[in-house]
């Protein structure tokens, strides 16, 4: 199993947002969005952070996907 953040890049497309302009909002990192576009641990103080910024819930922006 891992998570995906397929959602989140679908919400910024949705919201017609860049990755730059959620750095910016959220005030994270490029190392840390590069983290997120590849699926990667993020803490989760980042994600409550994108979650205020876009006013969405956690699971509008993550979800776990099986191996299977």
């Amino acid at each position: 199993m891992k998570i995906s953040y397929k959602k989140l890049f679908k919400l910024l497309i949705d919201r017609q947002l860049t990755r730059k302009q959620l750095c910016e909002m959220t005030k994270i990192s490029d190392a840390t969005m590069a983290k997120l576009g590849k699926g990667g641990n993020v803490n989760t103080e980042i994600l409550l952070r994108i979650c205020m910024a876009l006013n969405c819930d956690i699971c509008d922006i993550m979800e776990v996907e099986s191996n299977i």
